[in-house]
């Protein structure tokens, strides 16, 4: 295994890891909340960062999940296709997906950059700064678009797995 394919696998370990940290905060926020509710207390804005949570839990999971082969796939289309075509459609799509997110992460860069500027604070009780959401998701995509790179350029070489 060379040095890139380790750093590339410790990247998307750390993805797993911090998408599975936000599923175990949504999951505290919520019995916190429960809690909160039997004991008459309020947890403030617990469903917004609940869903800023679950934002970056989905962006995130998503380079794993393509590692793992876990995203639907027209398997059905392409297992009907001669080797070539079938070669040349998935290239299509990983070239087309990998345009498409490189240009959602560099947007969204430059959103959390925004935010930053400008002091962004969320709209509920708790002013959280806007552009710590908004890093999870920026980072997700950017995993995101290494991942289909990876991915791509593997396909290209015509390696399998």
């Amino acid at each position: 295994m060379s040095l890139l394919e380790r750093v590339l696998g410790a990247a998307f370990r750390l993805a797993e890891f911090l998408a599975a940290l936000m599923g175990l905060f949504i999951l505290l926020v919520i019995l916190a909340q429960v809690v909160g509710r039997y004991l008459g207390l309020v947890v403030p804005s617990a469903l917004e960062v609940a869903g800023f949570a679950t934002a970056g839990l989905i962006f995130l999971g998503l380079a794993p999940t393509l590692r793992a082969g876990g995203h639907i796939r027209v398997g059905l289309l392409l297992k009907r296709l001669p080797p070539k075509a079938r070669r040349l459609a998935e290239a299509l799509s990983l070239g087309l997906g990998l345009l498409g997110a490189l240009y959602a992460s560099l947007q969204m860069w430059l959103r959390v950059g925004e935010s930053y500027r400008y002091g962004d604070l969320a709209p509920g009780l708790l002013p959280l700064p806007l552009w710590l959401p908004q890093s999870f998701l920026a980072l997700g995509l950017s995993f995101f678009a290494l991942a289909l790179l990876e991915a791509w350029v593997r396909l290209l070489k015509g390696v399998e797995g």
